[in-house]
């Protein structure tokens, strides 16, 4: 069974942090890349936001007894399948799953370029944040 208060307060926290990135997203590109404080935020605030996301992904294929997903990403691809998201969506969020491992695994190496590019994709998680709040407000009212 789904906890819908567990769900809902993760969510909370992804919005929380894409009310954040997108403050950050209003930066000049290149004062934003000139200033190691400000690039540690956003780095960690799209750790957070992805994270967030993905343990609601795993949350609601673990309550929902669908198949065990074999990473984060396909954990996106369950949902698809499950019509919680819709199929494009369930990609680029599969993607996103991967930019998070690129961050917390490789943290030294990331291409500093490419995470601030990412601020012009925050959609995606405001997205998912919108259709797991439909499927489970659906959820409740059946």
């Amino acid at each position: 069974m789904v906890d819908e208060a567990r769900v809902r307060r993760l969510l909370q926290g992804v919005t929380d942090d894409l009310t954040l990135l997108a403050q950050r997203a209003l930066l000049d590109r290149g004062e934003l890349l000139g200033d190691i404080d400000r690039l540690a935020a956003v780095k960690y605030f799209f750790v957070t936001a992805i994270e967030g996301c993905v343990d609601v992904a795993h949350h609601l294929c673990a309550s929902e007894s669908w198949a065990a997903p074999a990473s984060n990403a396909d954990a996106f691809r369950i949902l698809v399948r499950h019509g919680v998201l819709e199929g494009q969506l369930g990609a680029r969020l599969a993607r996103a799953a991967g930019f998070r491992n690129v961050l917390v695994h490789e943290y030294v190496t990331v291409d500093d370029c490419l995470v601030v590019d990412n601020l012009d994709r925050l959609d995606d998680l405001a997205a998912f944040v919108d259709a797991v709040v439909a499927w489970v407000d659906e959820l409740g009212s059946a």
